[in-house]
């Protein structure tokens, strides 16, 4: 008697616990390529919630992937704080010029109330009209950027680690509201249907800092953060390096580590094994010029490599696929997925 099909977040949940699944469970973590599907502007496409859900909704069916992804632009937080948002025609919107200018600005911060907040409130509903698509069927990620991470928007990266540096109570300050705010926000995305949280926290990566500046600054406050959602969370550095804080990063509460395409991924799954999922680790920019062969055997050589034994998704490594990333090369990572990825893993010779 043939075995039912499972779902993708069965498929998901049988990985994270570490066990093979009926294949390799991917992410395409794709954001502004709904408006791709639509034929609209990427302005137009994040104005509102229905054409973000529609636009994920109709990628997901188009491209057999195992998640919705409600992440608009990592900009929407500042937005949120009453900071500039600048659109272009061919990538993500960006932050504009930091709103916190000097030290005494951090100390009339005002915390956003979430479910006040235009921006968040489109990404609230997007969330939901995804949830009611797709029930507990598939898992939808939602996302925040790292109380840690975050001030390189609000402030700018030269002001910002110069605080971490010589000013520890206004840096313990801003910590203070930006936790306060990305709890917030992560639970209410959980509310709203999210299945788990991408927990983005680029500068905590080995790329930005050392690790001894980690262990005092991003691993106490992600661990305190963590602790403090009220459902799973996954780390990503956002294409920087994290294999030296691995074991730091498992012991703060989050299930799965997105990691850099510029280490070596079955170096990260050994120091991961029985800790941590691995998300990764395709390169995104990479990517932007693979043809369908290259493609093919990128995505063979990751899954050879890492898949065994679940604990892997495979997904790119920064978290968000570039809109130069062509349809076609989508359709064959998707395609060599479902052909290759598929348990038990057979090495190509």
């Amino acid at each position: 008697m043939d075995q039912k099909p499972i779902n993708s977040l069965q498929r998901v949940l049988i990985t994270l616990s570490h066990q093979e699944a009926d294949r390799v469970p991917f992410f395409l973590l794709l954001t502004m390529h709904g408006a791709k599907e639509l034929g609209i502007s990427i302005r137009k496409y994040f104005s509102n919630a229905e054409s973000v859900a529609k636009g994920q909704l109709l990628m997901r069916q188009k491209y057999r992937h195992d998640c919705l992804y409600n992440f608009f632009y990592a900009s929407v937080e500042v937005e949120a704080w009453g900071g500039e948002v600048i659109y272009v025609d061919d990538g993500p919107p960006n932050a504009g010029a930091p709103f916190i200018r000097n030290h005494d600005d951090i100390a009339r911060l005002s915390l956003p109330q979430v479910k006040d907040t235009p921006c968040l409130v489109k990404v609230l509903n997007a969330t939901r009209i995804m949830k009611e698509n797709v029930g507990d069927e598939v898992p939808i990620i939602g996302v925040v950027m790292s109380p840690f991470s975050l001030p390189v928007m609000q402030m700018g990266f030269p002001a910002y680690l110069e605080l971490i540096y010589d000013e520890p109570q206004l840096f313990k300050q801003l910590m203070a509201i930006n936790q306060d705010f990305c709890v917030e926000w992560a639970n209410a995305q959980l509310q709203a249907g999210a299945t788990a949280i991408c927990y983005f926290d680029p500068v905590s990566s080995t790329t930005i800092i050392p690790r001894e500046l980690y262990l005092k600054t991003g691993y106490p406050i992600a661990k305190s953060t963590i602790s403090r959602i009220h459902g799973p969370t996954a780390t990503h550095m956002a294409s920087g390096r994290c294999l030296p804080i691995a074991e730091d990063i498992a012991q703060t509460g989050t299930a799965v580590l997105g990691v850099s395409a510029e280490e070596d991924i079955e170096d990260i799954k050994r120091m991961c094994s029985g800790k941590l999922t691995v998300l990764g680790n395709l390169n995104g920019i990479e990517m932007s010029g693979w043809n369908m062969e290259q493609t093919a055997a990128s995505v063979k050589e990751v899954i050879a490599k890492a898949a065994s034994g679940g604990g892997f998704i495979l997904s790119d490594n920064h978290g968000e696929i570039p809109w130069q990333v062509q349809e076609d090369v989508l359709m064959t990572l998707s395609e060599t997925v479902h052909t290759f990825g598929r348990y038990p893993i057979v090495r190509e010779e």
